[in-house]
């Protein structure tokens, strides 16, 4: 009926001009508050040290997903975690878009055309938080991270004979809205 679903995001203006702004898969949910990554990434290119941003969910057990930026700064350049974190405070003005985390890499993943690779970010962020929340768990478990079927998909092996560490796990990938898998080994 002349409507095509890209999954792109946008507006159209009084002239009826239409902008595209972002993609719908991009969005960052945070206790069911969307927010646009882009609203993270602009104020953080400003920032005289950067050169790229990328903003992207990290899997959360409360909020679902929280807002976290990879920066990549120009050749030379220094600002910390902590100062570029304070930028984002003051210059994001939807409280619930503020990064939790800004991570500094020497190199974001970037596609042929120069824009960064989110879905290579996502599951770094899914790692280093998965990481965290298991370190005190004992034994001999692994965890893979995978995009499966248009979302992460996190899969722990754990040792059969390790039934304790099994159920902790469990119980812990209870409170995260993230598919997952643990299965003994």
């Amino acid at each position: 009926d002349g409507w095509l679903i890209t999954g792109d995001l946008g507006r159209i203006d009084d002239d009826d001009y239409v902008f595209v702004t972002g993609r719908a898969k991009d969005v960052i949910i945070r206790g069911g508050h969307n927010i646009d990554p882009a609203l993270i990434e602009e104020p953080l290119v400003q920032a005289p040290d950067v050169l790229i941003a990328a903003a992207v969910g990290k899997p959360d057990a409360h909020a679902g997903e929280l807002p976290v930026a990879y920066v990549q700064l120009h050749p030379g350049a220094t600002a910390t975690e902590a100062e570029l974190l304070a930028v984002a405070t003051a210059n994001i003005h939807e409280r619930p878009a503020v990064p939790k985390e800004i991570i500094v890499l020497d190199q974001l993943p970037l596609t042929a055309v120069g824009k960064p690779q989110k879905h290579l970010l996502q599951l770094d962020a899914a790692r280093r938080t998965f990481n965290d929340v298991f370190k005190g768990i004992q034994g001999d478990w692994t965890m893979d991270i995978e995009i499966s079927g248009g979302g992460l998909l996190l899969k722990v092996a754990v040792p059969a004979d390790q039934q304790q560490s099994r159920r902790e796990i469990e119980q812990i990938l209870s409170g995260f809205a993230i598919r997952h898998q643990v299965s003994a080994v």
